[in-house]
């Protein structure tokens, strides 16, 4: 009778510790399924503020991503100052010899084609009196790949500007008509003003300082876009009903919509 009443006691107190282990794990499964539920919680509201928040023509990526990623987001950005300040003192220096200095650009490649030939020949042929190897000259060879995906990249672009101009022309959208217009009349203001290799040399440095800039002071500059962007729109509103609306529209509108 102990003996069987000793085994009864050892078998209580075996089941009392798996309940209380059972206790321990459905409140642990309780208390990490309440945790990730928290976790979904926050990321829903993360993600609603997030889409709240007004970026600079719709942005959705970084600057860097929006930039291309790789190494010429970060020369754009100066992630490497020596490099992005490198590539900043080579075009200047470009655009001071060319448009100070008024050196060409035919005669600057004939002059550095003909001494680059004249030290790699003389080098070639002195080799064999000075006793030391010739200058391994590598092949050059342009990829036939690289040539037919540039090529069709700017047939594709072309397509597309020769298609936008082409329904700005037959008066499909007048907004479109009137951007265009206005683009190319400050084009020809800047045109008028500077050369190309100019305009060319202001766009760069614009590429090496705006984004920075941006990515620096992002909040400030996205909340004055807001507050421009919607002062802006009601302006076009009111211009709409009052001048655009009037405006006959094209026949191929008409046909359009009939």
């Amino acid at each position: 009778m102990e003996d069987h009443a000793g085994e009864h006691e050892k078998h209580h107190e075996t089941e009392s510790v798996i309940e209380k282990i059972t206790e321990k794990l459905h409140g642990h499964d309780s208390s990490s399924s309440s945790d990730s539920e928290d976790e979904k919680g926050i990321k829903s509201t993360a993600d609603a503020v997030k889409a709240k928040i007004y970026r600079l023509f719709g942005r959705e990526k970084p600057v860097h991503k929006v930039l291309g990623g790789g190494q010429p987001a970060d020369i754009f950005l100066w992630r490497d100052k020596k490099v992005s300040a490198g590539v900043l003192g080579v075009a200047t220096a470009i655009w001071v010899l060319f448009e100070l200095l008024e050196y060409h650009l035919l005669t600057l490649v004939a002059h550095i084609l003909i001494f680059a030939l004249a030290i790699l020949f003389l080098w070639s042929n002195a080799s064999t009196f000075i006793k030391k190897a010739p200058p391994k000259i590598p092949e050059v060879i342009v990829p036939e790949d690289i040539v037919l995906g540039v090529a069709s990249a700017l047939r594709i672009e072309l397509n597309r500007a020769l298609a936008i101009l082409r329904d700005i022309a037959c008066g499909r959208d007048l907004k479109k008509f009137l951007a265009v217009v206005a683009g190319l009349w400050v084009l020809s203001v800047v045109g008028s003003c500077c050369n190309f290799l100019t305009l060319f040399y202001i766009c760069f440095v614009l590429l090496h300082t705006v984004p920075v800039l941006y990515e620096k002071y992002e909040d400030k500059v996205d909340a004055f876009a807001e507050k421009a962007e919607a002062e802006f729109k009601k302006q076009y509103a009111v211009f709409n009903v009052k001048v655009l609306s009037k405006i006959p529209k094209g026949p191929l509108v008409d046909k359009k919509q009939a």
